[in-house]
């Protein structure tokens, strides 16, 4: 199971990240626990993780209208994790750009 999906790169996260610069966000798997993100962020990218926070996301309801009428439909479901580092550390998500 590969725990990472992506790292998020939003305005509202940015907007944290500015805020209190030792948190992070990352779109994760469902599945994946707090320890298993913890460990998966400390191998990835070489920093302590002090704490993981989660939050699990309904995916937004999507309404079309084409010709043959109205097209409903959902967007996929996913799981949030704000990671806290330690002092003195950093994650450059644009290095390998």
């Amino acid at each position: 199971m590969d725990v990472l999906i992506k790292p998020l790169i939003t305005e509202k996260m940015t907007a944290v990240t500015e805020k209190y610069p030792k948190r992070f966000g990352f779109v994760v798997d469902q599945r994946a626990s707090k320890s298993q993100i913890k460990t998966a962020v400390e191998q990835m990218y070489g920093v302590t993780v002090e704490c993981v926070n989660t939050m699990n996301y309904l995916g937004k309801r999507k309404m079309r209208y084409t010709k043959t009428g109205f097209q409903t439909g959902r967007k996929n479901n996913f799981k949030k994790a704000v990671v806290t580092i330690g002092d003195g550390q950093v994650i450059d998500f644009y290095s390998n750009i």
